[in-house]
């Protein structure tokens, strides 16, 4: 009886500091898949999808896939052929940035800000070949919500200087 009350507690003295972890205020997580994100001129096109925990104002970890769908020819990701990409992840979570869907002069500078349903990134975006070295870094972000009311249709994921498309995205 006593070798058995022994292991027990041998195997519950280690978990003993995840029951405080586990008791901590709960992160962010969140998960997306956006088929197609474009609108600004030579911008091309682009398709990411991934997902992550987050808590502002420093912690986060978030990664996923992202692929060019067309030549993207400015910004960030400039010399993103169509076919390359290969993953994303992030460098820094944000509370917030200014952007434009299309690029547009006549297009009104938005800001979207990291909360409950939204999170603002800066994340490294890699190529086929280029291993652990990135290829881009660009600001982007993903939300539940449509960031772009002044744009028909749901605007809730961004990518620098390529543009914005709609996203299913599920946060908790």
């Amino acid at each position: 009886m006593k070798k058995i009350m022994m292991t027990l507690l041998a195997i519950a003295l280690p978990l003993l500091p995840m029951s405080s972890a586990l008791s901590a205020e709960a992160m962010q997580a969140f998960g997306f898949n956006a088929a197609s994100i474009k609108g600004f001129p030579n911008g091309g096109e682009a398709r990411l999808t991934g997902g992550g925990a987050y808590d502002l104002p420093e912690f986060v970890k978030s990664a996923g896939g992202f692929r060019c769908l067309e030549d993207i020819n400015r910004g960030p990701l400039n010399g993103c052929k169509a076919g390359e990409g290969v993953r994303w992840d992030t460098v820094q979570v944000l509370e917030s940035f200014q952007f434009k869907c299309t690029g547009a002069a006549s297009e009104a500078l938005k800001t979207v800000r990291t909360d409950d349903n939204t999170v603002v990134l800066l994340a490294d975006f890699y190529r086929q070949g280029d291993g652990n070295i990135e290829s881009f870094t660009a600001h982007m972000f993903v939300s539940e919500v449509d960031e772009a009311d002044d744009i028909a249709g749901i605007q809730n994921v961004w990518i620098e200087q390529v543009g914005c498309g709609h996203a299913i995205a599920d946060f908790n």
